[in-house]
């Protein structure tokens, strides 16, 4: 699963806060084993994905720019991505 975490330090344009929280929230994922958010697990869940998403913004923030932009680009940014999101947006 942590091969889903992709590189968003030095993207053009920079990483949204929609691509920082989806990073968070696939490494809070990995390291506590919750695959799909319950009653019990909510709240320690969301506060844990909030707590990294804040702290990789600000370590984003702080580093110095890329030499060279990431090898690969963030599932969010991905058209077949987009359409399967826009398409389920359409349904609901």
């Amino acid at each position: 699963m942590c091969r889903n975490i992709t590189t968003l330090r030095g993207l053009e344009p920079a990483a949204t806060p929609t691509e920082i929280e989806a990073a968070a929230r696939q490494y809070v994922r990995k390291v506590s084993g919750v695959q799909s958010v319950s009653d019990a697990t909510r709240e320690a869940f969301e506060q844990a994905v909030a707590e990294i998403a804040e702290i990789t913004t600000r370590l984003l923030d702080t580093l110095p720019a890329r030499r060279q932009p990431p090898t690969t680009v963030p599932p969010l940014r991905r058209p077949e991505v987009q359409a399967r999101l826009a398409a389920k947006n359409k349904s609901t």
